[in-house]
């Protein structure tokens, strides 16, 4: 792909390279235990790949050389002997000095014909080697068989007037010891990771234990302070969040005792002209009539003007001084819609899962369904509640049949003081939202099965 002037925007291989890495992210393990693990057995078997590389290849080899370069020695030197010996009994004394003194068991079989030439190969260089000795020393063939028997090795030389049978010992051309390096190698390679992964665990558990405890915090759920463990970065960490732990609940518990105040104060002054408004006369002349329909009128503003209060300080307070606790749905949200429908709102079915138990603040979520149901009778709509389990939380759907909300007017109305109707403060979904966000969890808007609106408050247990 080229831009403007000829540019390349992509380098050539780039996207190879892109897709290799793409498939080794998809082979990594995504847990900083696995990946720490990783880190240690890699440079772990590249040292012992590097050791038995150098064993195995370089010292291994020297010595089975010069193994097998003394068993073919002495195996000409026998050739040689059987050769110039004519006396058969000089020949069986040969054989029996070699059974003696070589530790070479030979047999003569007069006549005989190989039918196999070669070698019946088996792990390692001992039995290359004892082949390519055998051809640069011996012009006859010959056949090694090396499986056969378990102590010895048995060679067969082919001769002009039959065939030597040798068998030699096993031990004097196989190295036992590479077995034994190899399982030492092995056995500390796995000991070595095993001790690795129990400390990385410990050092991964207090790792967890930190996102567990922010994850539970950012709930606003009232943990306390975590004790630091693990690593000195970790035990920093912890120190850090208990701190700003503790300042966020000073925060929070100052901002509510202020915004109490400010509550109080406000109240008293519309206590005051409440009570003022009620003390006047509203009988007796014209005048009086008029007056009363204008009293009426400002009991009304201040009651408007009590809720706007509450609203605005439930909406900076943000509920959450509240602590969370675990709460049955079905009757919670029971004795939800008995209230709401003593308040005029007309519930025309709920359907909760049963045994369906959810964490929750229950009288913050006793507000946020409250501020749903007056969103539905002020639309003079009808409303249908249900609860069910979805993976790890609950899902609370409240559904209206009333106008609904434009697609495009959605994420306007969650906002603050975006108001979707007049005389309206703009807060109700406003808050409930932050609400349902302060246990964890989410809200969302979408299009109920009647056409109106269906709000999905989901739950995180």
């Amino acid at each position: 792909m080229t831009g403007r002037r000829g540019f390349r925007l992509f380098p050539r291989g780039g996207w190879s390279a892109l897709k290799v890495e793409k498939s080794v992210r998809r082979v990594l393990p995504r847990s900083l235990l696995g990946r720490s693990l990783l880190i240690v057995l890699f440079p772990l078997l590249i040292t012992q790949g590097i050791a038995l590389e150098l064993y195995y290849g370089n010292f291994l080899k020297v010595v089975s050389r010069r193994l097998t370069g003394s068993v073919t020695a002495e195996i000409v030197l026998s050739l040689n002997a059987l050769e110039r010996l004519k006396n058969p009994a000089d020949k069986e004394w040969f054989i029996a000095q070699a059974r003696e003194q070589l530790q070479l068991i030979e047999i003569w079989r007069p006549g005989e014909k190989l039918t196999r030439v070669g070698s019946t190969h088996v792990l390692g260089p001992m039995d290359d080697d004892l082949v390519h000795a055998l051809h640069e020393a011996i012009s006859y063939p010959f056949f090694v068989k090396w499986r056969h028997f378990h102590h010895v090795v048995r060679i067969y030389i082919q001769l002009p007037d039959g065939v030597l049978e040798i068998d030699t010992p096993r031990k004097r051309l196989d190295m036992g010891q590479i077995w034994l390096f190899v399982a030492w190698t092995v056995g500390s390679t796995l000991l070595l990771f095993t001790i690795a992964s129990l400390f990385m665990r410990n050092q991964v558990r207090a790792i967890r234990q930190l996102a567990q405890a922010a994850e539970q915090f950012g709930m606003g759920r009232d943990i306390g302070p975590i004790r630091p463990v693990g690593a000195q970065e970790v035990r920093k960490a912890a120190v850090a969040f208990n701190r700003m732990q503790d300042r966020i609940t000073r925060f929070v518990a100052q901002r509510t005792g202020v915004l109490a105040g400010v509550s109080h104060d406000l109240r008293t002054p519309l206590t005051r002209l409440r009570l003022s408004l009620a003390m006047m006369p509203r009988e007796g002349s014209i005048c009086a009539s008029v007056m009363t329909e204008d009293i009426d009128e400002m009991v009304g503003d201040i009651a408007e003007m009590e809720h706007m209060i509450d609203s605005y300080l439930s909406f900076a307070r943000g509920e959450g001084s509240e602590s969370v606790q675990q709460v049955e749905v079905l009757p919670f949200l029971e004795d939800v819609v008995a209230a709401a429908r003593r308040a005029g709102v007309h519930i025309r079915a709920l359907e909760v899962e049963p045994d369906l138990r959810a964490h929750m603040r229950p009288d913050a979520m006793r507000r946020v369904l409250g501020n749903l149901f007056d969103n539905a009778r002020r639309h003079d709509a009808s409303v249908a509640l249900s609860a069910r389990r979805v993976g790890g939380g609950v899902s609370i759907l409240v559904d209206d049949d009333g106008p609904g909300i434009p697609p495009d007017r959605r994420a306007h109305v969650l906002r603050a003081f975006e108001s979707g109707q007049d005389g309206g403060t703009g807060l109700g979904l406003t808050i409930a939202r932050d609400i349902i966000r302060a246990h964890g969890g989410d809200m969302t808007l979408e299009r109920a099965p009647e056409g109106g609106l269906r709000v999905r408050l989901y739950l995180p247990n």
